[in-house]
Formats: structure tokens, sequence, C-alpha cells
């Protein structure tokens, strides 16, 4: 069934051709918010940002999820053709491209510009621009849409234009001035618009018309922008004051970029060549430029790179079809020049009238930026032009410079650009030529105005790393020594100019063991030092302090500061909390610094740098920022992440005993959890920030009270990820986490956190088979808890030591254990803990054989789960229940048991158990003959199990699937969440 989305005009939808009720204007608006990004993911705090602004409500995400459901509801009819669904990090309305006017609107207009011919380019213009049913997301108000509304819009009259030249070309002149004029009206600063209207009325015969227009052109832009028309527009004024024939054939409009007070250009001022030949370009002799640098023989790697390159020039064949641009970024050292003059020399062939190169020196360290007209001076003299053929000022060089490339085939390399405004006046305005342009910046207006493809570098493989140090080095002296070899592309951490630097350092000391120089750059406080060559064209602070002094006050000022966060990657509400600024401007300063190259958004909404840019950063950080500054801005992050992760804790596992009461006054977390679900997210995304976040609190803890200082934070951390980890499966990092805070001087010395981590660490230990350790860190926190008192404490590490004694197969003791933590419950009057201690019993009565016993304890223990809403313990019960059906003989009971328990493990985002529960259903659909099923199964958990490093389980799973008439086990954990 045909299913089309309309964002130009109202938005809306047609199904089969009818229309689709897409609900209220807010629903409209995250369906339209979705088909801008068809086909990608949009995060949700994206999509929120997107449909509200800084005006979002408080349960937005929400409202958000109520919005995706009903549109789905509405979209059904069409399911084999849109979709709408869930992927990690936010939805994606999945989707043919060519059913979104927007979408079938910019692909007509590169089919347009690719065309043989003005006629069939002029036509998919029309098809193009006939789409348009109104203003581009019309009645939608957001700060995202407006933005969007203009860029749109800019396309929209970039192409009404194009369509301008490509009519003139045909010779329509008459029936457009009624066009052009009504146009100009609009837009009465565009030159290019009214180099149309001019050229129109003079073919029309009315030449005095055209010199009026003119007239008005000039004196309103003298008054509003304090300029004079351009070289295009006064040479065409010349030329129909003269009445040159030229003019009389249909041809390329005259044009030139319009005045604009902003700082970038806008789709609609490209520049176009001049209608017939230059004043001086006529006596320049026929010169072929070979400028380009030589290359070097030790290029390596970026494979991928070198294909986009040769995509853009096979997709450029200079036939009409729109100039090959691209835009290779990334940060200093990265191996942008490397990479754009080894793919010019491979292809100069393709080039035959030339290749030009420039270096713009737009972050030199010891220069300022080459002008545009002194660039373009010496692109126009290896063209061939003497000195008095060349225009005094930068718009009459660029045309000649366009005039006298036009139809060519040249390659142009501009390396190292600061800005597009660098940029702009050095472009050619035709299509035969091919531009590569190197920036450590994003240089994001080349690629909406112009087309340019964006061509980000990364850093090297270790492979490719190895491979340059090789050649550098030569084979025989890296092959002597493979362990120190490792060791320094790790420190360079794949950038290419720090390999060629230690190159540098090691080639200049033959005899020394390149043990030597790894041992210098061991240390991550030196390691700029060791790279430090004294020489400003290849020294790595260098060539970052360019980039750096780049940046306004408070861009550098962030920089500093994520240097000095003790963590792998930021947030953006995690920047915010840094330093200290609302979320709109934090956001602007993480684009602007992404844009530097000097941060990389590697995943939606999630900041990293490069590891010597960080070492970079954190001396910038330590030079130009006061220390008290620095130590709030650590202790405010340390803060936000102890109290978010102690709140999504509270949403995963509310029945734990919170560790310590809130601290008055402390950073709260700026994003609230909704759910358990959204608490989990937060962990999975966090995940090594904490653990680094928990190291480095341990190295700062020196005080004495929990609760309080770098101490108290590293207990708060350890506590809090508990849950999560547990759940996770990350077994390995939960018991380090612990002991490392066990351990740490000065960290735990109040008696009930000493207890209650023991406990911790020794239920940790439990499932890694460490026996004795987890036996005697329980015993311990035992005896802490009956010194203090504590009979929940009691209780909790009397259920633990349950699990341990069944661990070590004996059930009598483990038994023994659970009544106690149920007698101790009951006295305590807390339900949820009840419910676990029922339970508990009621499992380890089954594992002896009192089945009827057992089912009494656990069926109790169900009820009381459901009663209270309790999900954790319901699924353990059932976990138990399923048991009990499995060995008595009740398989298709088991079974109704288990999947229940599966479905509830995978709606709290529990891996660890699912993985079990995945084993046990695998197990019962052996007994009940589903071989098919049961394979199926233990499959899923053994891939659970694997990436849990779960060795043991997937050993006994392994020997299940290699004889599937093993018997089933009857070995499981015991329920309890410990």
């Amino acid at each position: 069934m045909v299913v089309e989305f309309g964002l130009f005009g109202q938005v809306e939808a047609h199904i089969g051709g009818e229309p689709v009720d897409l609900g209220h204007l807010r629903q409209r608006c995250v369906l339209a918010a979705l088909l801008v990004d068809a086909n990608r993911v949009v995060p949700v705090d994206r999509l929120v940002d997107r449909v509200w602004g800084d005006r979002a409500p408080p349960r937005a995400r929400g409202t958000i999820y109520s919005y995706l459901s009903r549109l789905r509801r509405a979209l059904a009819p069409a399911a084999d053709e849109v979709r709408l669904v869930r992927r990690h990090g936010g939805y994606v309305v999945e989707v043919e491209p060519s059913a979104v006017d927007l979408h079938r609107f910019r692909r007509l207009l590169e089919q347009a510009r690719a065309a043989d011919g003005a006629a069939e380019a002029a036509a998919l213009l029309e098809r193009a621009l006939d789409l348009w049913r109104g203003d581009a997301f019309a009645t939608l108000d957001s700060p995202w849409f407006n933005s969007w509304r203009q860029t749109v819009q800019g396309e929209r009259f970039a192409a009404e234009l194009d369509l301008g030249d490509l009519r003139l070309q045909l010779g329509q002149h008459a029936r457009l001035v009624p066009e052009f004029s009504a146009r100009a009206e609009t837009h009465p600063l565009d030159e290019r618009l009214a180099a149309q209207l001019m050229l129109a009325l003079y073919r029309s015969g009315r030449a005095a018309q055209a010199l009026a227009h003119y007239r008005r052109v000039r004196k309103r832009l003298a008054e509003e922008l304090g300029t004079d028309p351009g070289a295009a527009l006064r040479t065409l004024h010349q030329r129909i004051l003269t009445e040159d024939p030229v003019l009389s054939t249909p041809a390329p409009v005259p044009a030139a970029p319009a005045p604009t007070p902003s700082t970038g250009p806008t789709p609609a001022q490209a520049p176009t060549p001049v209608s017939g030949p230059a004043p001086s370009a006529a006596s320049a002799p026929a010169t072929v430029p070979r400028l380009l640098p030589p290359p070097t023989p030790l290029f390596v790697g970026r494979a991928h790179k070198l294909a986009e390159l040769d995509k853009a020039l096979g997709a450029n064949g200079g036939n009409g079809g729109t100039m090959a641009l691209s835009a290779i970024g990334g940060i200093g050292g990265i191996g942008k020049t490397w990479l754009a003059v080894h793919w010019a020399h491979q292809n100069a062939e393709a080039f035959p009238d030339g290749q030009l190169y420039a270096d713009l020196r737009g972050f030199a360290v010891s220069a300022e930026p080459v002008p545009p007209a002194e660039v373009v001076l010496g692109f126009l003299h290896a063209l061939g032009v003497g000195a008095e053929g060349v225009p005094v000022d930068l718009t009459g060089r660029a045309a000649l410079f366009r005039s006298l490339v036009a139809g060519k085939r040249i390659l142009i390399v501009l390396d190292n650009a600061r800005d597009t405004e660098q940029v702009v006046p050095l472009l050619p305005g035709t299509s035969s030529c091919m531009v590569l342009v190197t920036s450590r910046n994003q240089l994001v207006g080349l690629i909406t105005a112009y087309g340019a493809r964006p061509l980000p570098l990364d850093v090297l493989t270790e492979a490719e790393a190895r491979e340059l140090l090789s050649r550098y080095l030569g084979a025989e002296r890296t092959a002597r020594e493979p362990e120190a070899v490792a060791a320094l592309t790790r420190h360079c951490a794949g950038l290419p100019l720090a390999i060629s630097l230690v190159a540098a350092r090691a080639t200049t000391h033959p005899d020394f063991p390149l043990s030597v120089l790894a041992d210098e750059l061991r240390s991550r406080t030196a390691r700029l030092d060791a790279l430090d060559t004294h020489d400003l064209t290849a020294d790595l602070r260098a060539v970052f302090s360019s980039s750096y002094r780049a940046l306004g006050p408070p861009a550098a000022r962030l920089f500093g500061l994520l240097g000095q966060a003790p963590v792998p990657d930021v947030s953006v509400a995690a920047a915010m909390v840094l330093a200290a600024l609302p979320a709109p401007t934090t956001r602007s300063l993480l684009r602007g610094l992404e844009a530097a190259h000097l941060v990389h958004e590697h995943c939606p909404g999630r900041y990293r740098m490069h590891d010597l840019v960080r070492l970079y950063a954190s001396e910038r950080g330590e030079r130009d920022q006061p220390q008290a500054d620095r130590d709030a801005a650590l202790h405010r992050l340390t803060d936000f992440y102890a109290r978010t992760a102690h709140a999504g804790d509270r949403l995963l596992s509310p029945q734990r005993t919170p560790f310590a009461a809130e601290r008055p006054g402390a950073t709260p977390a700026p994003h609230p959890f909704t759910d358990a679900a959204a608490a989990m997210e937060w962990f999975d995304a966090e995940h090594a920030c904490l653990l680094e976040l928990h190291r480095f609190t341990i190295e700062r803890g020196r005080d004495t009270e929990p609760g309080e200082g770098w101490g108290g934070w590293a207990w708060h951390l350890a506590w809090s990820l508990d849950t999560y980890q547990w759940r996770r499966g990350h077994l390995d990092d939960r018991t380090a986490i612990l002991r490392a805070t066990l351990e740490a001087p000065g960290v735990l010395q109040d008696p009930a956190a000493r207890a209650l981590a023991h406990r911790l660490l020794g239920r940790a230990q439990v499932p890694l088979e460490q026996r004795a350790e987890a036996l005697d860190n329980l015993r311990r926190a035992l005896a802490l808890f009956g010194e203090a008192d504590d009979a929940a404490g009691q209780a909790q590490t009397n259920l633990n030591l349950a699990l341990a004694w069944e661990q070590r197969g004996d059930d009598r003791r483990a038994l023994s254990h659970a009544i106690q933590n149920l007698r101790l419950r009951r006295r305590l009057d807390g339900p949820l803990r009840e419910a676990e201690a029922l339970n508990a019993v009621g499992w380890y009565l089954a594992r002896l054989g009192h089945h009827g016993q057992a089912r009494h304890y656990c069926e109790q223990a169900l009820a009381l789960s459901r009663r209270l809403g309790f999900r954790e313990g319901e699924a353990f019960t059932l976990d138990s229940l399923g048991y009990l059906a499995h060995h008595g003989g009740r398989p298709a009971q088991a079974l109704d048991h288990y999947r229940q328990a599966l479905a509830l493990r995978r709606e709290l985002g529990d891996a660890y158990e699912e993985a079990d529960a995945l084993a046990c259903l695998g197990d019962v659909h052996r007994t009940m003959g589903q071989h098919a099923r049961a394979v199926e199964a233990w499959r899923q958990a053994l891939s659970l199990y694997r990436s849990q490093h779960r060795l043991l389980q997937a050993a006994r799973l392994e020997e299940k699937l290699s004889r599937p008439a093993g018997e089933p086990p009857t070995t499981r954990w015991p329920p309890g969440s410990g």
C-alpha cells in the first residue's frame, strides 16, 4: 500500500491516497522530527529538544512515548511500508525516502545537477518545486523546526534560482520577467536574482528597465548594507550599457555572491562564472599548473577514505553536474594533508589541465591565515596570468579565476583551512573541477551551502600504526622488539603525527633500544614532553595549541575542564554539571569543540577526546584555570554521578536499605529517571565512567568520615552500582570495586558501613566461586552487624550465607540460614524482604526434596510479591515454582512459570538471571521432547553466559548442546536479590 508523507505545508500523511489522522499538533511534530532523519535513529532527548526546545514539560519523555504509540496505530495500515521502531538510544522511522516530500525534493535536486542538458535539468527542478504546498513544517513552532524551516526554504530558493538560470539558457526570457519581478520584490538584495531579472528584461527589449533595476539594487545595497554590487553584477550592467552581443545568446547567467551580514554563505549565494570571457582572461597564456607538494612513500591505511574520494571523482563528470567538493576534517596530526596529497598524486592523470595547491595556514603556530586574495593571486599566476592582468580586489580576482578554470579538469587542494569564509572565494564555478579542503574545523558552511562531502578522519588502527612505525624504522628493527613497538603505538593512540615524532626520535638514536623510548612515553603526565621536538612544525603541543587558541573563552574553559574530568567520555548532562552551565549553552560549546575536532560525538549525546588531546586539555586546564575552580568542577561532577547512581539504584531495587541519608545542598541529578528501564539505560551508558570515577575517588579518598568527601563518594558509588552490576553480569567489576573500597585507607571506618561492604563483597564472590573469601567476608559482616545490633543487616547476611553454603553443596546449612533470615524479617515488619525470605526457604526445601512444604512457602511468597508489586521477588519465586514443577513431573506448568520469570527478567533488564531462566527453559523443553526449542533456548543462554564471562555455566551448556540427550541440571542459584 502506497504511503506518502508531506512536510512542505501542513504535516500530513496519505495511505493508499487516503489522508491519515496524525493527531494534534505536538504529535505531528514528533512524526516530522523523525521524518527529517528518516531511517536514522533519533535519541529521545534529542527528540524532546526538537519538539519543545527549552520549554519541555516535566514528563516530556513519557509524553513522547505516548505520542509514538498513537502514531504507530495511525500508520498500522501501511506496516509493510513504514515502521516506527525503537533502537538503542532512540527511535527511527523506517521508510522509503522517496515517500517523504523533503527527501524526494532533495533527490530531484541531485538528479537535476547530474542531468545531461538544460532541458532535462529544468524538468527535474520543476518536479522538485511542484512538491511544495506551502511553507516547510507549517504551524510547527520550536527553535529546531524554525531553524530547519529556514534551511529548507533556502534550498527551495536556490532551486528556484537554478531553474531560472536554466530557463534563461533555453531562451524563455520573455515569460520569465513577471516571475523574476515578483521574486525580486521578496529578495531585493539577492544579486543573482537581480542579474536574472536584468538579463530577462534586456533580452525582451527592455534595456532601460534593466538599467533602472540595477540602479535600484545599487542604491538599496548602499543604504542597507553599506556596499556596492559585486563584480559580476557590475560587469553585466556594463555589458547592457554597451549592448554587448554576448548577452543576446542564451548562456549561463551572470551572478555573484549576494552580500550578507551573516558569517556563512547560504545556498542562494553560491558563486557562478560571469558570462563571456573575463577582461584579462583572453590574453592569459595556456599554462598547466602542477603545484602539488611531493608525495610521501610512507602512506598507510585510509582505504575507506580513499575509496570515498574515488567515488566523488567518479560521480563528477563535469557535464553540468555539481562540482565535486570534499572536506577532510580531524584533529591536528590526524593525517589530513597526508591523505589529500596522497590521493591527489594517485589521481593526477584524471586532471589533465593541472593541479592547484595552497596551504591556507588556518592554524599555523607562528603565522596568520593566508588571505583568500593572496591565494587567488598565486593561482592566477600559476594559470599564466601576468601581474598586469590581475584585478586589485578579491571579487575581481575570484571572478577571473572562475573564468579561467571554467570547463577545465583541474584539481584544487586547499590545505589547512581556517573556516568556510576563507575557502568560498577559492571555489571554482564549474563542475569540471574537483576541490579537496582539509581543516581542523568541520566547515559546516561548505557542507550546507555547497554540498561538500564531509570526510572525518579517525585514528589509525593498531595494525596500521605498527605498519607506519615499521616503514619509518625498518621491519628488522621493529621485529626485534615487538613489546616495545606495541607500547609505542599504544601510547601514540593511532595519531600519525605522534607516530612520526616517535620514529624521528628513534631514527636519531639508531643504537638505542626502542624500549627506552617506550619507557619515556609510559607516564601520562610526561608523554607530551616525550613527544616535544622543539620544532613548531612538528610538535604535538604546538599543533594542539593552534586549535586551542582559536577557541572563545567559554569553549576554552570547557575544554580544560573536560581534560580534568576523570571519565572516558561525557554526556551533555555531565558536561553541564562540570561547567555549571545551562543545557543550551553546554550543547553549543560542545558542538563548537566538535567542529574544531577537539571532541568527538561518538554516539548520540556523548562526547570523548583523543587520548593525547585529553592530556593537552588537562595541561591547559591546570595552567589556565584556578585550582579552586577546578576542584569545584570535579566535586560537582562526582556528586552528580553519585547522586544519580543512587537514584537509579532506588528504582532498580527499592527494597534495599539506603546506605546513607541525602546530603543537604548537594548537586541534584538534572534528569530524574521516569522508571527503572530509564535507570538501566543510564547505567549502561555511564558504567565505564562510573568505574573510572570510583578509581579516582579512591585515589583521592583521605577523609575519615564515610558519606563525606572523596572517600564517601567512593563508598556511595560502590553501593549504588551493586544492583546494576549484578543484573548485567558485571561480576568481576562488582567484586573489584567493593574490594577496592574496603581496602582503601580512611574510606570505611564506620562499623555499619564496613559490615555492609563486607556483606556485599561476600555476596559478589559467591557466583565467582571464590568460596573461602565469600564465607570469610559474610562471617565478618554478620559479626559486625551483631555488634551494631543491626537486625536487618543480620537478616540479609543470613540470606547471603545460605547462597554461599548452597554453592559449596551444603543445602542443609543453607536452609538453616534461610530460616534465620525469615525469622528476623517477620520481626522487622518489612513485607518486601519477607516475600524474599519466604521464597528462599521454599527454594532450599525444594532442593532437599520437601516439595510440599516448599510449594507452601513459595506460593505465599508469590502472592505477597504480586500484592506489593515486587517484580523482582515475583520473578525469583516463579523460578522456584518452575523448579518444583519440573522436578515434580509437571513440565507444562514448569514451562509456564519459567516463561513468566523470563518475561519479568527482560522487563527488569536483569540479563544475569535471564541467562539462567533460558537455561531452565531449555531443560524443560528437553524433558518434553521439544529438542529444537531446547537448543534455541540453550543457545540464547550460552550467548549471555559468554558475554558475562560465566565460564562454568557456559561449559555446562556447551556439553549439553553437544550431547542433547544429557540429563537436565539439578543445580541452580537460589532466588534472592542480595
